[in-house]
């Protein structure tokens, strides 16, 4: 009989961590809505005592998610495990993930506490947590680092407590699959009361092992992997959602568990997850990369033709690739243009929305001859562009050509009045660039520009990525546009939206204060 695998998703709360990659309210709550159609089992939503707007954004998605449970992550304090349970009281299956540093040089340099002080933490976090939920998970910080004694003992501690799940993280991404699986294994072993808790790893990806090392402890009986898409996170990184639930499905022979994951959704969340954070995929990422199921090599070729398993391991339609094309023009209808978005796992939050998107498709329409998936994925993505707008685009025109000095002359609404503003610059990106600080003068420092085509062809839209840093905060913002320096002008005025709008948020990893 095959265990369940759990899926325990942190790219709202994890994911969120890497540097630029901070999403509003509104964008958390879209990329839940994309998580519960993966039937992920466990959102980890964000950190409640970090800022008022990081309790907002769990409050948010505790209100609207029905289907998967919804975590927040708390610090082994009273005050903390108290902001989390007041975030979580709208949830359907609400879940409080408290958590204490146990390596060594964590708890000498860091939490200056002595393991004793720290195993009586961690055992009243969990006791107070479990006066507001019988879900209760702990996490030993560090634990790839831990003294494996040590561990034993603070994980029986805490079952006895309450935790219905034990995490043993990676934190820094030191291990190796080898040894994190017989650490694993050994706890199951040792620890009298492990039957009573879901044993669960986070694996960071500092030496590219986050999903190898996931895999270890899951083939030695983790029987829940906490992961993002993309794997998105702080430095290098978490392990990748899709990786680890493609590599359990696909190897059913040697691990004998599987997901309940959705998985023709998943190319349309990683979509989601990349337009939203401003991070790229790379072509040659597994599963959601441009070139995962791409064939060049002749011999390659040949034997696809002949049997497809020759070469892919797995269907491209599985993980939701398609080569299903939208060819619709501007007098088609929205009931047409509503059911292709819902073939492709988006929904529009009402119909105000689907009017304003419709209205973008057919200005789209006018320009290109045939509207992809792709096309689509990136017009609908402009709704979460739109939730702010301080300083909006009226008119631009830029000049540029041999012996011309290109400049850009722009024309924007900026506190409600309008101005205009001309400036010259290396480019026609750059001349719009500096038109539009010309107006604004936010003293932003440029830290990003990329520039992706959504689809093949001279009338593909570009989809432009600009990174923006001020006084330490980094923001993302994006556009799209057949013309490249209009995208670039929308990302550019998106980002400064965003950082001109009051942020009170703390980084999550706070100073501990037992």
């Amino acid at each position: 009989m095959t265990d369940q695998l759990l899926v325990f998703d942190t790219t709202l709360r994890d994911g969120e961590q890497s540097p630029g990659a901070s999403m509003t309210c509104e964008e958390k709550v879209r990329i839940a809505r994309a998580l519960e159609r993966l039937r992920v089992d466990v959102i980890e939503a964000g950190f409640p005592i970090a800022s008022p707007d990081d309790f907002k954004a769990v409050k948010a998605v505790a209100e609207t998610i029905t289907e998967s449970r919804v975590c927040a992550l708390a610090r082994a304090l009273t005050k903390d495990i108290d902001r989390a349970a007041e975030a979580l009281k709208p949830a359907r299956a609400g879940r409080i993930h408290t958590f204490i540093a146990t390596s060594p040089i964590h708890m000498r340099e860091k939490l200056r506490m002595s393991p004793e002080a720290v195993l009586e933490g961690a055992v009243k976090a969990v006791r107070h947590a479990r006066q507001f939920t019988d879900d209760v998970e702990f996490s030993a910080e560090d634990a790839g680092r831990s003294d494996p004694d040590f561990l034993c003992r603070i994980m029986e501690a805490v079952i006895a407590a309450g935790a219905s799940t034990v995490n043993i993280p990676d934190t820094v991404g030191y291990s190796v699959p080898a040894q994190f699986g017989e650490l694993v294994a050994m706890l199951r072993n040792r620890i009298p009361n492990a039957d009573q808790a879901v044993f669960s790893v986070h694996c960071h990806n500092d030496l590219g092992l986050a999903v190898a090392n996931s895999l270890a402890a899951v083939y030695h009986g983790a029987r829940q992997v906490e992961c993002t898409i993309n794997g998105l996170g702080e430095r290098a990184g978490n392990a990748a959602l899709e990786e680890i639930v493609m590599a359990v499905r696909t190897r059913q022979d040697v691990f004998k568990c599987d997901t309940r994951i959705e998985t023709p959704h998943i190319v349309a969340a990683s979509r989601l997850v990349s337009t939203v954070t401003g991070f790229a995929v790379q072509p040659n990422k597994a599963i959601v990369g441009a070139n995962a199921f791409a064939h060049e090599a002749g011999i390659h070729q040949d034997g696809v033709i002949k049997n497809r398993e020759t070469y892919e391991i797995m269907r491209a339609e599985d993980v939701g690739w398609t080569a299903n094309r939208m060819v619709l023009g501007k007098h088609s209808g929205r009931n047409a243009f509503r059911a292709r978005l819902a073939e492709i796992g988006v929904t529009l939050k009402d119909d105000a929305a689907l009017n304003q998107a419709f209205e973008r498709f057919k200005d789209l329409a006018d320009k290109k001859h045939e509207i992809f998936d792709e096309d689509l994925q990136a017009l609908v993505g402009e709704d979460a562009l739109e939730a702010v707008e301080s300083v909006k685009l009226v008119a631009l025109e830029t000049a540029s050509g041999t012996g011309t000095k290109p400049h850009a002359d722009v024309r924007l609404v900026w506190n409600g009045k309008e101005h205009e503003a001309r400036a010259e610059g290396g480019g026609p990106v750059d001349a719009a660039f500096r038109a539009i600080e010309g107006v604004v003068a936010s003293g932003a420092i440029l830290q990003l520009y990329a520039v992706n085509a959504i689809t093949s062809g001279t009338d593909a839209q570009g989809e432009v990525t600009v990174r923006l840093e001020r006084q330490g905060r980094i923001v993302n913002g994006h556009g799209a546009d057949t013309d490249i320096v209009l995208a670039s002008a929308k990302a550019y005025l998106n980002a400064l939206n965003k950082l001109l709008v009051p942020d009170n948020r703390t980084h999550p990893q706070l100073p501990r204060g037992m």
